[in-house]
């Protein structure tokens, strides 16, 4: 079984693809990185435009073309063209990197603690809770910056910092955004005693799911 992996950050590859050979080492990978994905949403001020949904759409059509009979992508900043993507391939599963997430989060109950470190990441995704979850979020400013020149220690304490935060204002879980972020969930954990859910858990666990029924 292939499945297809569609990246927009390239710190999103190592995690999920860890996750899958950790929970799921049978099915075959295929990974496909695009990064200037995320650079072109940050820095165009287009917003998730029809030359970015289309983007999307010719990365889809590749994987499929493949032979891939799933399709899960890794960047939690462009639902609305994911949402497009499975609407024209129905005949697959389509997922978006934290849909599984978020369900597993709403089912919790009590509030709610988000964190990203990705900005437009704030933007997009809060509306993809169930209204009637109680949802604090907060941006872990400075931590993505810290991936990419590799001070992974850096990442990891401003993510445990605004879980901190969120913590303070009561939330009794923390859903990490990002792919990219699920490496800080063990120092989250640790330093707050919480759950904390990261999206390649979860997506993986409802991409098996899906696919076995």
């Amino acid at each position: 079984m292939r499945i297809a992996l569609i990246h927009a950050l390239a710190q999103s590859v190592a995690p999920i693809n860890e996750e899958m050979s950790r929970a799921w080492p049978e099915a075959q990978r295929m990974n496909l990185l695009d990064d200037s994905l995320s650079a072109d949403l940050q820095e165009s001020g287009q917003g998730l435009d029809a030359v970015m949904h289309g983007r999307f759409e010719a990365l889809a059509a590749y994987a499929v073309g493949t032979g891939a009979q799933a399709i899960l992508f890794t960047c939690s900043a462009f639902g609305p063209c994911i949402d497009a993507v499975a609407q024209q391939h129905p005949g697959i599963p389509v997922l978006k990197p934290n849909e599984a997430m978020v369900r597993e989060a709403a089912a919790c109950g009590g509030r709610v603690g988000l964190i990203a470190s990705f900005a437009p990441t704030l933007a997009s995704m809060p509306a993809e809770f169930p209204s009637q979850v109680d949802l604090r979020s907060v941006l872990a400013g400075g931590a993505l910056q810290a991936l990419h020149r590799g001070d992974v220690a850096a990442h990891d304490a401003l993510v445990v910092a605004a879980a901190r935060e969120l913590a303070a204002a009561s939330c009794s879980v923390i859903a990490l955004a990002q792919f990219s972020m699920a490496r800080a969930a063990p120092a989250v954990r640790d330093a707050l005693g919480l759950p904390v859910l990261t999206t390649p858990t979860s997506a993986v666990r409802a991409l098996r799911q899906r696919l076995a029924a």
